[in-house]
Formats: C-alpha cells, sequence, structure tokens
C-alpha cells in the first residue's frame, strides 16, 4: 500500500484535468506521475492493457480508469461535500453538462489545439514524451507521438469546411458561460457539481493552458478564466453549497439549449445507428467481439456547416447516466425534470430511441 493516490496524467491531457481539479476540491491525497514511456510501460500498459491516461492506483493497489470512473468510485469513499447535487433539475443539468463537456466540447478543443497551437502542442508532447531530449530531437519525438492526436480531427469532424462554425459557437459559448460566472462561482452556486468537472476538462488543457486559446478565452470570457482558476485552485476545499430550492440559473441554460441544438441530434442518431450496429455484429452480444471506438460515419450540423463525422458509442455510455436518473424519477420530480427539458429544447431525452445497454469491462466498451 502507498500514501495515497497515484495519478497517471499529463497537465495537457483533457480528462487528467478534469480528475485533478476533482482531487484538488476533495483533499484526496495523491501524487501525480507524468505519462513517460517508462510509466507506460511499468504501471499503465501492465494494468489497464493499453495506452491511456488518466489512470488511477489507489492505496489498496486498485487500478481505476476514465475520468467519470474515477470520480465515481472516489465520491464512494469520499462522500463529505458531494459533487452530484440531490436536487431533480440540478442533479439532471449537472449529468447533461458532464456529458457535453466530456465528448462534444473535444471538437472545439481539438480544433484550437491542432489548429491554432500546433507548434505549442508538438513542444508540450516532446516534453512529455522524450523529457531527456532537448531540441530538434524532443521536437522530433513530439510530432511522432502526437500524429494519432492531430489526426483525429477528421474523425471529429474538424475540417476546413467545419473551422469558421466551430470558431462560432465556442465564442459563443464562452460568452454564455462569461455571462454566468460574472454571477457565479461554479454552476449551480459555491460548490462544483459533476458538470463543473466535465466542462474543465476541455476550457482548462486545451482552451486556458494553449497559448493562442488562452489569449482568447482572457480576452472575450474573463470571468471564464476566473472559473478555471477557482476550478485547479479552490476557494472552498471540501466545502461550498449548491443553491437553495433546486435553482438552475437562467444563466445556465443558454448552455443547455446550445448542447441539446448541437449534440442531442448526433446521439439520437448514435443511439439508431448502433442498435443497428449490434443486431450485425452477433459476436458483440457473446462477447467474442470488441466495440470498436468508431462504427461508421454520419453528418452532423453546427451552425451553418455540415460534415461527415465518425460514429462514438462511447458518447452513449456517457448519455446513460443523465438517461438512468431520468427513468428513476416519477411523479412530481419526473414533473420537475420535464420542465427543465421543455426550457432547453431537450424532449427528445424523454422518449430518447432504445439502444443496447453499455458498461465498462476490463477498462474498455463493452455490452452490458
Amino acid at each position: 500500500m502507498t500514501e495515497g493516490y497515484e495519478l497517471y496524467g499529463a497537465e495537457p491531457s483533457y480528462y487528467s484535468g478534469k480528475v485533478r481539479a476533482y482531487l484538488r476540491f476533495k483533499r484526496i491525497p495523491f501524487a501525480e506521475y507524468p505519462n513517460t514511456p517508462e510509466n507506460y510501460r511499468k504501471v499503465i500498459l501492465p494494468r489497464v492493457g493499453w495506452a491511456v491516461i488518466p489512470v488511477m492506483v489507489t492505496p489498496e493497489g486498485e487500478t481505476l480508469q476514465d475520468s467519470t470512473d474515477i470520480i465515481d468510485a472516489l465520491e464512494l469513499r469520499f462522500p463529505e461535500a458531494p459533487v452530484y447535487p440531490s436536487t431533480v433539475k440540478q442533479r439532471l443539468a449537472a449529468l447533461l453538462l458532464e456529458v457535453y463537456g466530456d465528448e462534444w466540447l473535444k471538437i472545439p478543443a481539438m480544433h484550437y489545439r491542432w489548429n491554432r497551437n500546433y507548434d505549442f502542442a508538438i513542444s508540450e508532447f516532446g516534453k512529455m514524451s522524450a523529457p531527456e531530449l532537448n531540441g530538434e530531437a524532443q521536437r522530433e519525438a513530439g510530432l511522432r507521438i502526437s500524429k494519432p492526436f492531430a489526426g483525429a480531427l477528421p474523425f471529429l469532424g474538424v475540417t476546413p469546411k467545419t473551422e469558421a462554425a466551430i470558431e462560432t459557437s465556442y465564442e459563443a459559448l464562452l460568452g454564455e458561460l462569461d455571462r454566468h460566472f460574472a454571477v457565479y462561482e461554479f454552476l449551480f452556486g459555491t460548490r462544483p457539481s459533476i458538470g463543473d468537472f466535465g466542462l474543465i476538462g476541455p476550457l482548462y488543457a486545451h482552451q486556458y493552458r494553449d497559448p493562442a486559446s488562452g489569449e482568447l478565452m482572457k480576452r472575450i470570457a474573463p470571468n471564464v478564466v476566473g472559473w478555471v482558476q477557482r476550478m485547479m485552485k479552490p476557494p472552498h476545499p471540501k466545502g461550498g453549497e449548491f443553491l437553495a430550492r433546486d435553482e438552475v440559473p437562467a444563466t445556465v441554460l443558454p448552455v443547455l439549449q446550445r448542447m441539446m441544438r448541437e449534440m442531442l441530434p448526433v446521439l439520437v442518431s448514435t443511439a439508431h445507428h448502433f442498435a443497428r450496429w449490434v443486431e450485425e455484429h452477433p459476436g458483440a452480444k457473446q462477447g467474442t467481439e470488441e466495440i470498436p471506438r468508431a462504427i461508421g460515419t454520419h453528418v452532423y450540423a453546427l451552425e451553418d456547416a455540415k460534415e461527415n463525422r465518425a460514429i462514438f458509442p462511447f458518447d452513449l455510455w456517457m448519455l446513460q447516466r443523465p438517461l438512468d436518473y431520468l427513468a428513476s424519477l416519477d411523479g412530481d420530480e419526473k414533473a420537475r425534470a420535464r420542465e427543465l427539458l421543455v426550457a432547453v429544447g431537450g424532449e427528445a431525452l424523454l422518449d430518447f430511441p432504445a439502444f443496447p445497454r453499455l458498461t465498462r469491462r476490463n477498462f474498455k466498451l463493452a455490452l452490458a
């Protein structure tokens, strides 16, 4: 057993930032170790089986992987100051915004990193993957290691056809968040929720840290900068409160409306495609065939642009969380949830198309 928790991650890593912010808020003792080739070889690959971060090793020697699974496991161990609101509208909104931050804001995060911060990103990847090198040798290492990440843009739907729309949407989102954080410390009061932790991944690691994106955020959304800094250095560790009477501030509604307008049609399409894919792949039901990261492509719309992007079943695993919460409600609670969804254009979530239930097994997506 070790003294505390071991986090294997990186400062430029989307989901490492989410977990790191959570650990700091909850005052959970941890040490962070970089994703060096040695740590991949000695810790991550033997424990997880594939190269991924963040990975957490508990004091008891257990392995946790995926930011959501890490947070949920630690919430059971450290229940003080829960990050899941207990009231209907706030909890549903927080769960939805975690999905939005985790899975949709990858689009602007990856666009800005690889189209607006390329040289900085290569330098960061070189420092991570080859800390013993310097100069051109380290840059070459960065170029080699970063290729899969930079090459992922078309799979996310980031192409010259969509770049202007991505920037228009993202800058509008920053404006919406800036108006909210001009009044509130976090999404729902003085305590960060799971929704805040979902948003911090992209907004810290890619958009705040990367220089061109950071300058943009400072220029047009200084209150978002203040929120990022509070998330990474919490003013009320293990404290703060969610707003009384289940209040979801009016300033949060435009962000949820944006999610429903941009992401919900993609989630509905993904559910239809995934149900069809499972029927066509009986091995997935039998456990003899892995669910791939992507199962084809479909068209998505953003602002005035349309483009093909990959279909990601993992999005549905994340969506199961708010859908399961909705399914657990009845009576007055369900009516209040419906009221929120109608207000933000999310009625489709009340009758979402059925799809085969997903779980994570051996750190990979699988049919439940």
